[in-house]
């Protein structure tokens, strides 16, 4: 295992809520964190900028006063993405309040800049980046990132086409930091076997879109718990990147799931913030294929003491194997 001193004995599931779109804000963050998993959020969900700091603050205050009256329960340390693109004309300023405020863990997208990880490393935080190939990771390794999350098939939002047995053992034959398994963890069992096949921590976020702290609408949670498998849709139209997304939305849009054009990379902009993803993710919603484990809208610290019991019981059923 290659988990960080920043994380040893500070969770419950070797799990990572993942920064969503919109979805994630300080609310769900801090359930997850108060529940003993790392929540994240996307930066640019923080809007208008200047509204970064005030939920970092947030955060940091309301965890760190649930670790004080509950010593004997385990409380996560949190984490900030940033999306590393020349197009986010926020990244410097979001990375300033970052650094500023010792956010302990970040988590890069798209490219992994070597100054954001010496910036980050000069504070005694962590930086993980997330990839879809073996090329992706080696560049990542390259800029000296503490971890690597292998985005695999099936996985929500932005996902890649590997399996995650292929991407798991090729990223770990050439590097020995943090690794983190994302792709269809909606159950304890799937944070078990991500372990199993040699990541430190699972990364889920489909599932914490149907929890009541979820920054989504009501019709958009219903869906997640009545959709399978079957009716997701791998599309790089939306947002110029291929990603998982939910039939169901994409048909009440007006528009042939079966049948969408293609996107272009060129079509990437972040230059203001989340407002270009916001009219995306409004109409169009993101999801894994692990929908079809998700039965109920649950509060997200009842999930997670659920993940909890079953991942002990999917232990103890291989152990007495």
């Amino acid at each position: 295992m290659a988990l960080p001193e920043l994380l040893q004995g500070k969770l419950r599931l070797p799990l990572i809520g993942a920064p969503m779109f919109i979805v994630s804000g300080p609310e769900l963050v801090v359930e997850q964190c108060k529940a003993g998993i790392v929540g994240s959020f996307p930066a640019l969900n923080a809007r208008p900028q200047e509204k970064l700091v005030d939920w970092i603050r947030q955060i940091r205050e309301e965890t760190a006063a649930h670790a004080e009256a509950n010593p004997d329960e385990p409380v996560a340390p949190f984490a900030v993405n940033q999306i590393a693109h020349p197009s986010n004309s926020r990244l410097l300023a979001d990375v300033e309040v970052c650094v500023r405020e010792e956010v302990p863990i970040i988590i890069t997208s798209l490219n992994p800049p070597r100054e954001i990880v010496q910036a980050v490393h000069a504070y005694g935080g962590v930086v993980f980046h997330d990839i879809i190939s073996i090329r992706h990771a080696r560049k990542a390794m390259e800029q000296g990132v503490d971890g690597i999350i292998a985005v695999c098939a099936g996985a929500g939002g932005h996902a890649g086409m590997l399996s995650p047995f292929a991407l798991i053992g090729e990223i770990r034959k050439a590097f020995d930091g943090c690794l983190i398994l994302s792709g269809c963890i909606s159950r304890g069992d799937d944070v078990l076997a991500a372990t199993a096949m040699g990541a430190d921590l699972a990364y889920s976020g489909t599932r914490f879109i149907a929890t009541p702290e979820a920054n989504a609408l009501p019709g958009y949670k219903e869906m997640i718990v009545d959709s399978a498998a079957a009716d997701i849709v791998y599309s790089s139209l939306f947002t110029g990147i291929h990603g998982n997304y939910l039939a169901g939305s994409i048909a009440k849009s007006g528009m042939d799931p079966a049948h969408l054009p293609d996107g272009s990379k060129d079509d990437m902009d972040f230059s203001k913030g989340a407002e270009i993803e916001a009219k995306v993710w409004k109409d169009i919603w993101g999801a894994g294929q692990g929908v079809g484990n998700v039965g109920d809208i649950a509060p997200a610290r009842d999930l997670v003491l659920r993940m909890e019991r079953e991942y002990r019981d999917a232990l103890a059923r291989v152990s007495a194997a």
